[in-house]
């Protein structure tokens, strides 16, 4: 089964764009496969307003570790399968508590072991003044790796914030060479394009 792996700074939607996008894709219910530190994996269900009450937040490090859903997804005259993970935030440095950086080292490891990477930017913090002010190193660094991996693309998430496209050009810019799709994790905007990227892959 390809797995394809969710990843970008704290906050940048990642929770609720893969608990969203199994409901775009037909799912009322998620089993989510919750890998431990200790390599134990936790399963647990949920209806999708459960998952999204539960396991989206706006606070930081909500997601504690890779937790992965499986959808299926119509192809032609049937379905394929994928492992949609979520993972914790990657953010510039070191971070201070002990837990945070096990959960960062862990996202790290499975960038590696993944079919697809979408790297999930969220376009609302970026500004008029400059691109490289608010977006961090750790994103040009996932950029890089993009480069060497054929399923990557950039997902520019909370476009429906966004009073004027000017942020998403400014991506479009500032990474030329890579697929950007603008999306909203909220209202699902741009979840086809992301479908038929994902279906192409599997």
């Amino acid at each position: 089964m390809k797995k394809c792996l969710i990843v970008g700074r704290p906050n940048a939607g990642k929770t609720l764009f893969m608990i969203n996008f199994a409901e775009y894709v037909g799912l009322k219910h998620v089993e989510i496969k919750f890998f431990k530190r200790d390599k134990e994996i936790d399963h647990k269900k949920y209806t999708i307003e459960e998952a999204r009450e539960l396991l989206s937040s706006d606070i930081p490090y909500k997601t504690n570790c890779l937790q992965s859903t499986e959808i299926k997804i119509p192809v032609l005259k049937g379905k394929k399968i994928v492992s949609l993970m979520d993972s914790s935030g990657l953010i510039d440095g070191i971070h201070k508590n002990i837990q945070i950086r096990r959960a960062m080292a862990q996202t790290l490891g499975a960038i590696t072991e993944s079919h697809m990477i979408l790297h999930m930017i969220d376009a609302s913090k970026i500004n008029d003044e400059s691109i490289k002010n608010t977006i961090g190193e750790v994103d040009y660094q996932l950029v890089e790796y993009g480069r060497m991996k054929e399923g990557y693309m950039i997902l520019a998430n909370k476009v429906d914030l966004l009073e004027r496209k000017t942020p998403i050009i400014q991506l479009q810019k500032e990474f030329p060479d890579h697929y950007i799709i603008p999306i909203s994790a909220l209202t699902k905007e741009g979840f086809g394009e992301v479908r038929s990227f994902v279906c192409r892959r599997l």
